[in-house]
């Protein structure tokens, strides 16, 4: 394949036309609620690409081989990604509220060799250290002290600026085809450990097809809240971006409250939202001026039925609803062009059936399964790292099966339903079941727990709040306060109950199963043992 899409590739490009174009904004606001920003033009973003390039380099890493990248939305973040670029190196992106067992998982799983790491993720990272053997070197990004390691610690550790000091001659791309893994994304994890997806540049493809399909242009101003750990932000907003030479923003953090104020002062035109991100924006108090911001788009997967128009004329934008994963696969609903709570079509090039649990299609209006072929017939490619078994059965019968449930009328506008499985979904991203059950099972306060979901207040679709069904050690002593501290100390913030819910015992079948469906009676009637958060 050819390398017109290899990111490094891209920003050089850019770079010699127009070297001065401020591409990437990152916002974040401080103490006194002002607005601070980071500006990344194509000049910086090859000269800072080239000494982390350097960098790697002299650290021993090679074509192929892995580091992490564990912080928030940064500057940083994208010099790192374009200087992997060159060096062809493979990085992975880390939630940055990964902690405990699961980041010790993702950094030893990936074999990573090294860390970039925002000083807000330290802490986590340093108290995993000793369970990674494989870890050479950190770079610290922030203005966080120098971390002193433990007692015959072999990793070294440097300041992200020393990095870009660099009076090496420039180098040369590495990376000479599409189909080269340019990082591992982690899924969710919904069913045991997350897999790791081998993305390949070629994924930029996805980048270049919203930014016809999204009607975009170069006069756009596309802003996001997303992580850039995931495949959301990295390809519809900051890919499409660095694609076409649009300036986009980019919030350190999602901040729901300052929103539309970014937008104004950054004269945004575009914005995408996940799941219940979407009932956040929304819930925020109505203003005088909501309808005064420089928006006209906003790119949503999973705007609730409910509140999409009252969302569209509040704030005087037109939705562009979408559905879509990391491994591919997708569907667009264009404003004013399918039904209101459609997910879309999908576009040209692609096929998309929904089936039964047998593989065969689903009659208009039956729920089953959604999968996806390209229009050609031949399958999707889908890797996941040292996992053979779950690559096999991700693409089969050169379909991808995407987990999810979903249904068809009869003009062909699909519909997502719920996760197959009974997954919990929330703002987005779908929670572990089994990690938040592993977690709470270790408390002393706990001698059995099953975690179930529940409906949102709102009822965004797809979405759901945490409930944990516990049986307590002592019901007399029992600590529900505690036990939230618990799960706050192990677990990022994603993963933490919105209820726990306290029982004598976890009703279970004959087989030791737990039966969800009385759980969810007691959660309704037995109002006094269920217990929500302080900082709910």
């Amino acid at each position: 394949m050819g390398t017109e899409l290899i990111l490094a590739n891209i920003v050089k490009r850019h770079a010699a036309v127009q070297p001065d174009l401020d591409v990437v904004t990152i916002v974040d606001t401080d103490a006194q609620g002002e607005f601070v920003e980071t500006v990344r033009t194509y000049r910086q973003l090859w000269k800072n690409g080239q000494a982390v390039a350097v960098s790697l380099i002299a650290h021993g890493l090679q074509l192929g081989d892995r580091f992490a990248i564990f912080m928030h939305n940064e500057a940083e973040f994208v010099d790192v990604m374009v200087g992997s670029s060159i060096a062809g190196t493979v990085f992975v992106p880390v939630d940055p509220r990964s902690r405990g067992r699961k980041l010790s998982y993702m950094l030893s799983f990936t074999e990573s060799r090294g860390v970039v790491c925002g000083d807000f993720c330290l802490p986590a990272l340093l108290e995993i250290i000793d369970k990674l053997p494989r870890l050479e070197w950190i770079w610290l990004v922030g203005e966080g002290e120098l971390p002193a390691l433990p007692l015959g610690s072999t990793v070294s550790v440097k300041r992200y600026g020393d990095v870009l000091v660099n009076d090496s001659p420039e180098l040369a791309v590495a990376v000479t085809d599409e189909t080269r893994p340019m990082q591992m994304l982690f899924t969710s994890g919904t069913t045991g450990d997350p897999k790791a997806i081998l993305s390949p540049y070629s994924r930029m493809r996805t980048a270049v097809m919203a930014y016809g399909l999204f009607q975009l242009n170069e006069t756009d101003r596309p802003y996001t809240g997303l992580s850039l750990t995931h495949a959301n932000a990295q390809l519809l907003t900051l890919g499409s971006s660095l694609y076409a030479g649009m300036r986009c923003v980019i919030s350190r953090k999602f901040t729901k409250s300052r929103l539309w104020d970014i937008t104004r002062k950054y004269d945004c035109t575009v914005f995408n939202l996940l799941g219940g991100m979407t009932n956040a924006v929304y819930s925020e108090r109505p203003r005088a001026d909501d309808l005064k911001n420089p928006v006209r788009l906003v790119i949503s997967a999973g705007m609730p039925r409910e509140i999409w128009s009252a969302f569209r004329d509040r704030f005087g934008v037109v939705i562009h609803e979408f559905y879509g994963a990391a491994e591919g696969g997708f569907t667009a609903n264009p404003p004013g062009v399918g039904p209101i709570g459609s997910i879309g079509k999908p576009p040209p090039g692609m096929v998309a059936i929904i089936v039964d649990e047998d593989g065969k299609e689903c009659p208009v209006g039956e729920a089953g399964e959604i999968i996806f072929q390209n229009a050609d017939g031949s399958a999707p490619v889908v890797k996941y790292y040292k996992n053979e078994e779950a690559t096999a059965k991700k693409v089969v019968d050169g379909w991808l099966r995407m987990g999810d449930i979903g249904s068809m009328d009869e003009e062909g506008w699909m519909y997502f339903l719920f996760r197959k499985g009974g997954g919990i979904r929330k703002n987005g991203d779908f929670i572990s079941q089994g990690l938040l059950e592993k977690v709470l099972a270790e408390s002393e306060e706990v001698i059995d727990v099953f975690v179930y979901g529940v409906a949102t207040a709102d009822n965004a679709p797809g979405e759901k709040n945490i409930v944990a069904a516990v049986v307590p050690t002592d019901s007399g002593s029992f600590s529900a306060d505690l036990l939230f501290d618990h799960c706050t100390r192990q677990l990022e913030t994603s993963h933490i109950p919105d209820f726990i819910h306290v029982v004598e015992k976890i009703p279970k079948t004959a087989s030791e199963k737990p039966q969800e469906r009385f759980l969810l009676e007691g959660f309704q009637s037995e109002t006094a043992s269920v217990y929500s958060r302080r900082s709910a």
